[in-house]
Order: structure tokens, then sequence, then C-alpha cells
């Protein structure tokens, strides 16, 4: 069966000047759309420019310093064999983009890629990334070492078995059908935590914003067939704090467990867009699973507001995660950056209960378990439960902010 279905967030029909708008989001949607299918086509020739600066430094070093490196050029040289088998796997996954959305289509009448690869849009066709856009390409690939290999499930372990765990304790299966239970994990990237639980029995749906984590999340979930049947080598862009030069060229093979083993009571399902545009159904959902998520708002008031709103009563909001505040110094971006005891504060003012509570819960974050060097969070977990009446002065919260 297939792992999951995929949805763009929808949005109403509007008239006049709001279907202008409207119009010019899915044009900047859309634009969206392409530059990161750009950014995936140019990994090759990014990453090559990177090595030709590598090759040539150590082409000017005086020849007898070269002379004490006799194995750097040939270390370069698997370096882009690596490279290729890279952008190989990544040439599959935007080769999937086209009609990957159950209803929107962002690739009109051109095709992104087609079976024949001499058809495929040329690089020079697609908009030119831009350096972050490439970075997001980077990360995309140590992304699937941490939710789809082996060598990812200490981090797994760490940050979405409290979560599983939780939600086994607040639902025993003794008590309760999962099937019955509808559970939503926003932020969910590749899927691996949405999966995990759907494998459990419960409804769950995944939501993500993010095109570069849509695409991967599309293959690895929909089109990847096999254990470990992928090599990938995420870690050669890492020219620094490498005990080895196998370590920068190492493989890590993906996916450790068949997406496809999805029990068929099961109900699992990914949705694309801004969480919150596309959650505004109230009392909603069972239970929301928040990992590394809460901290990619612009308004993290905004984000406590719309769980309360989605949950039933008696509902249950799990997070983990730090408060790295992705838009904190972006330019032209808003954001409003909270103190884990502020935004504590926020949470208990809309009416949730704090059941559970840890503000030192050590967890890494696509971490190269090589590298010399290592970054840990002690991150935030917290257990909170929506009451099942809520007081009369948070019932409307959103006209009194």
């Amino acid at each position: 069966m297939a792992a999951s279905n995929m949805a763009t967030g929808g949005k109403k029909k509007k008239h006049g000047k709001e279907t202008r708008t409207q119009n010019e989001e899915e044009r900047l949607e859309q634009q969206h759309f392409f530059r990161v299918i750009s950014a995936f086509r140019h990994y090759r020739t990014h990453s090559m420019q990177r090595l030709d600066k590598a090759e040539k430094c150590f082409r000017q070093l005086p020849l007898y310093q070269q002379k004490l490196l006799p194995n750097h050029l040939a270390h370069l040289g698997e370096l882009r064999a690596c490279v290729d088998q890279n952008y190989d796997f990544l040439l599959n996954i935007i080769k999937m983009t086209e009609n990957m959305f159950e209803n929107k289509d962002y690739t009109g009448n051109g095709d992104v890629y087609s079976d024949n690869a001499d058809v495929m849009l040329s690089e020079s066709a697609l908009p030119f990334p831009r350096e972050f856009d490439m970075d997001k390409v980077k990360t995309t690939l140590k992304q699937f070492v941490r939710d789809w290999s082996a060598e990812g499930k200490v981090e797994r372990d760490a940050c979405y078995k409290p979560i599983i765990e939780e939600i086994q304790q607040r639902f025993p299966a003794e008590q309760c059908d999962p099937w019955d239970l509808s559970i939503l994990v926003p932020g969910a990237g590749l899927g691996r935590l949405a999966w995990e639980l759907a494998r459990l029995g419960y409804q769950c749906q995944g939501n993500e914003w993010s095109f570069f984590m849509l695409f991967a999340s599309n293959y690895i979930l929909n089109k990847c067939e096999g254990i470990n049947s992928i090599t990938l080598h995420p870690w050669i862009h890492q020219f620094c704090n490498n005990r080895t030069s196998r370590d920068q060229a190492r493989a890590v093979a993906i996916p450790d467990i068949d997406p496809h083993s999805l029990p068929q009571v099961g109900n699992f399902s990914m949705t694309a867009g801004d969480f919150l545009e596309v959650y505004k159904e109230q009392e909603t959902w069972d239970c929301v699973a928040t990992c590394y998520f809460i901290d990619t708002a612009h308004n993290i008031v905004s984000y406590v507001e719309t769980i309360h709103n989605i949950l039933k009563p008696g509902g249950y909001w799990i997070n983990l995660g730090p408060l790295l505040y992705h838009f904190a110094d972006m330019v032209n971006e808003a954001s409003i950056e909270l103190s884990y005891e502020d935004l504590r504060s926020v949470i208990l003012e809309f009416g949730f209960e704090i059941l559970k509570e840890d503000t030192k819960k050590p967890t890494m974050y696509i971490q190269n378990t090589k590298s010399m060097l290592q970054y840990e969070y002690d991150c935030v977990y917290f257990v909170a439960r929506k009451p099942l009446e809520v007081a009369n002065n948070h019932t409307n919260h959103s006209q009194a902010v």
C-alpha cells in the first residue's frame, strides 16, 4: 500500500481583490516550487565548484608540500564520485514531484523531469538558486540520516521515542482503539514520527510547509522500495572537523525499515501548507505532537492558539524541542522570540494544564556522529492538556489577543 497520501491545504474561493491576492499567492507558491526544483538540479554543479576550489588550492601549494599529501587528489576524486551518487538520488526525488499533490499541479504544461533525461528541464531553464537553497538541499540529505537510517536511531530515540511512549501511555490500547484517535504532527519533516504513530494503528497526519521536506518525504514514503536500497554520502560537504578522510566520504544506507509496511488498518496522510492556514477547524484532534517545530513560527503565540483551538476538549499537546526561532535574524521577516518562561505563561494563559515538564532534555539534530564538533540542545519537553471544560475567558481568546 502507498505509505501516505499528500494534499495541499485548501483555500476558500474568493472574489475581487481577494481573488487577485490568492492568484498572487499561487504564483509565489509556484515560483518557490521551481526554485526548490532548481536547487536540487544545481546540486552537482554547486558541489563540484566547491571541490574544484579545493583542488585549485591544493595545486597552488609548493610541490614539496603537495608530496606530503599523496592521497589528497584521490580523496577529492572520491568525493566527486559521492557527489554523483547523491545527485542521481536527488534527480529521482524531483522526478516524482509531478502530480505529487492530490489537489494541486505546480508544474503547468512543462515537465519537471521526464523518463527521458534529455528533455528534463535544464539548469539554465530554472531560476538560479540562492546559497540558502543549496544549504537546504545538503540539510535534506542529512535529514534522511536522522529519519530513515540505522545511524539516526540514536537521535530518533532521544526525540521521537518520548513522544510515542507518552501517546501510548495517555491512550492505552486496553482502554481505547488507536484507530479512533486522531494525531497531528506539524513540521513532520521526512515523516518518520508520523509514520511510526501510524504504524501503531493511530490515525495520523503529518503537516509540512517546506518543499525540500515535502519532495523528499514523498519519495521515501511512496516511491522507495527495499530496506537499505539507497546509498547516500551526506557528510561530504563537511570539510572541517573530520578525524579521517574516510569519515567525510562514508556512506549511509536508507531506509532502515520498509516505508510500505504500515498496517492495512492504519490511516496515514501528509498535508502541505502553512500550519496556521491549513488547520482552522476547531476541536478536531485528540493529540498534537510537535517535535523541533514550535520555533519555526513567525509568531509562536499564534501556534499555541491554533493548537489549543484544534484540540478536542481533554486532548493532549506533546512537545519536544529547542527555541531556535528560525526567523530571528532574517531581514524583512517578522519574528516573536519568547523565552521558555514567557512561552510557558502564554500556554497556561490559553487554558492548558501542564502535566509533565522537563526543561533540560538533551537531544541532537542531524548530527554527524563522526565529527570532531558536536552540538547538543537542552530541549524543553512538556505534556499539556486542554481541559474538558474551557473557561469562559478562553473560549474566544483570539478576539482578546
